[in-house]
């Protein structure tokens, strides 16, 4: 078993296209949203669907969070929702932005030498590969808690004799549902909306008064008879908190309070999904929860529940929705928790591979049966030249001018036109109120900073940082901790190579212990863990514990006191195992001569009976499809350039050549 190290020559080997990429095929990028009238006729085009915490993509937390946690103060709240259709830019115009900006703003970016990924633990020679050119190359199944990997395979919904007819779906006019969707989100000064019963009887009376009321939670109704013809009135039941909390007496006793089902995404991240799902549902999105999230740049299944809402609802979104399909539905008692899965199972391609059979089989053979190191990958660390664990270093040393700075200041590399004159703005006057009007969305962090410090003023930066959510501001800490972790796994195996040896860490249950002299022997390296620096972790009784300490020490950070002023801040640490190997591998080397063809089937095409791809002895490129499953809080990515040996950062894939395809 050998350990080599990233070189020179293995940075600037083949191309590949990592996480973050949104290059995609013509006919996928002109592929957008689309809504059916009869679904949501008044949904805005701005809609923000939860920005991630920096103007690059962020890399989720260590342990997730649900739509609704890290909420802000209520008044601030209140005053984003209703700016937010305003300031929304439309998803269209954000994308073509971004397009035009990604190769020049990657070139700032961080390489893997950067965040201390510099070991591979395999001997092969590398090759070269495309990843994600499709974002369909990349498909990520979860896998519950009892072990089952999610499969979208049953679009039925159950039969409940509780539900209202079909009709509820149809029977108001696009003007009707407006008006009632501006009265339930409190948009206007009517106290009441009333809708006139044409063709009146008591079977269209009732269809009508249960459309309101599953469509519109929050809202009641009533009929009344004005100058001779009948009205159905709805009103407010229970003021603003009706939104947030779902009609509780329409709901069957003998029916599980939680909706299960299983989304199938495209292209979306899950907070975009689910806060795309609450607004056509108009329901608040903390209503939904789920066991972990998934990348935006894949296909992924994953079991979603959401509280009092009908599988009937639910179906009919797949009538309005593109790149979304919802099924496999159940009524369960209990809602999903964060961290209850067991793990993801992974179906990658990389096409154009310039590895021969030998180099493939020996790097796949390499994976299965030693693995990878569990390095935290590079979307960890974030897009620009700031770097998310340098926030999170100045949060921990309580330097509360650097993080404004470091959050707000212009930056090296394109960004997204309105933020780069939000910073320009904000390094030219320091007006945080000025600086914000140059933002046409303001749920991005550096808008929430903005608005915090509007709101408190800049001799007090801890508050007006604490109105971006919590998860949010908790990521920064936890770049930081990966920043160092990865470093020192590099110099762990760089000291002692791929054995365990005494004073390594292992765990016994949830306790970390030292392996002694003596049972050395009875450990492999695959046992052996190692700190995420915190107060309530031990560190290696080896050469690596003074390194932790060394790097912490550089920082101006106290290794033996890891509790910060502010509780939220303080570190209790934790443990990660060094080496991971995967389960359930397989892979095969396809031929293949249309770089737009998809290469498997996902689970809507095989719903859909489309037949698997037919491949050729031969064609003009290669491709390595791979499949394997992985434990929680680990990075597919860092697997597959174990396999390639290729660095995986965004900065220099872009500056790798890509023209195979041109």
């Amino acid at each position: 078993m050998e350990m080599t190290e990233v070189t020179g020559v293995s940075l600037k080997r083949g191309s590949l296209a990592v996480e973050g990429s949104d290059s995609m095929a013509p006919a996928e990028e002109a592929k957008r949203q689309k809504v059916l009238d009869s679904c949501l006729p008044t949904v805005q085009d701005g809609l923000e669907h939860g920005s991630p915490p920096t103007s690059g993509h962020v890399p989720g937390p260590p342990e997730a969070v649900n739509a609704g946690q890290g909420r802000k103060n209520s008044d601030v709240q209140l005053e984003e929702e209703e700016e937010e259709e305003e300031d929304g830019l439309s998803e269209e115009a954000e994308e073509e932005e971004e397009a035009e900006s990604f190769a020049d703003m990657m070139k700032h970016g961080l390489t893997e030498l950067d965040v201390g990924i510099t070991k591979f633990v395999s001997s092969h020679q590398g090759f070269s590969g495309i990843l994600k050119e499709r974002y369909s190359d990349f498909v990520v199944h979860e896998i519950g808690k009892d072990g089952r990997i999610s499969h979208l395979d049953d679009l039925s919904v159950p039969v409940d004799e509780e539900d209202p007819s079909e009709d509820v779906f149809t029977v108001l006019t696009a003007e009707e549902k407006q008006r009632l969707e501006e009265l339930q989100l409190f948009k206007n000064k009517e106290t009441s909306v009333a809708i006139e019963v044409v063709e009146d009887t008591k079977e269209k009376r009732t269809i009508i008064h249960q459309a309101i009321k599953s469509l519109f939670p929050g809202l009641e109704t009533k009929t009344e008879d004005r100058e001779g013809k009948k009205y159905i009135v709805a009103y407010h039941a229970a003021g603003k908190k009706a939104l947030a909390n779902p009609r509780k007496h329409s709901w069957p006793k003998s029916r599980g309070s939680y909706c299960h089902f299983v989304l199938y995404k495209e292209n979306k991240d899950t907070m975009d999904a689910i806060n795309v799902l609450s607004k056509y549902l108009r329901v608040k999105p903390n209503i939904f929860s789920y066991m972990g999230t998934k990348d935006k740049r894949a296909i992924t299944v994953q079991e979603i529940a959401v509280l009092k809402i009908t599988a009937q609802r639910l179906a009919h979104l797949n009538k309005c929705l593109m790149n979304f399909k919802l099924g496999n539905f159940s009524y369960q008692k209990n809602p999903l928790k964060l961290g209850e899965l067991q793990g993801n199972h992974f179906t990658v391609v990389l096409r154009n591979i310039t590895g021969t059979d030998d180099q493939v089989q020996q790097a796949m053979n390499s994976l299965k049966e030693i693995g990878f190191i569990n390095y935290y990958g590079m979307q960890r660390f974030g897009t620009t030249a700031v770097p998310t664990y340098q926030v999170g270093r100045a949060i921990l040393q309580n330097s509360w001018t650097e993080v404004m700075d470091l959050i707000l200041k212009p930056r090296s590399g394109a960004e997204k036109g309105y933020l780069v004159k939000c910073r320009e703005e904000w390094a030219k006057s320091k007006d945080p109120a000025a600086a914000l009007r140059k933002l046409p969305v303001k749920r991005c962090v550096e808008g929430q900073l903005l608005r915090g410090l509007s709101k408190y003023g800049m001799k007090n930066i801890v508050s007006a940082f604490g109105i971006i959510p919590r998860n949010n501001r908790l990521m920064y800490i936890h770049s930081y901790q990966s920043y160092v972790w990865n470093n020192m796994v590099s110099k762990r195996i760089e000291e002692y190579g791929l054995k365990p040896v005494p004073g390594d860490l292992v765990l016994k249950g949830a306790t970390a212990t030292y392996i002694d002299e003596e049972d050395v022997n009875n450990y492999s390296i695959h046992d052996v863990v190692m700190p995420l620096p915190g107060f309530d972790v031990i560190y290696p009784k080896h050469k690596i514990s003074e390194a932790y300490r060394e790097m912490l020490t550089a920082d101006n950070l106290d290794i033996d006191n890891m509790r910060h002023k502010i509780r939220d801040y303080s570190l209790s640490g934790a443990y990660r195992k060094i080496i991971i190997r995967p389960q359930n591998v397989s892979w095969e080397v396809v031929a293949y001569d249309d770089p737009k063809i998809p290469l498997f089937n996902t689970d809507v095409d095989n719903l859909e009976g489309k037949p698997p791809p037919v491949f050729a002895s031969e064609g003009k490129y290669r491709a390595l499809k791979m499949d394997f499953s992985l434990p929680p809080s680990t990075y597919a990515t860092m697997a597959i350039r174990e396999v390639l040996k290729m660095d995986t950062s965004i900065k220099n894939q872009t500056q790798l050549n890509t023209t195979w395809l041109r």
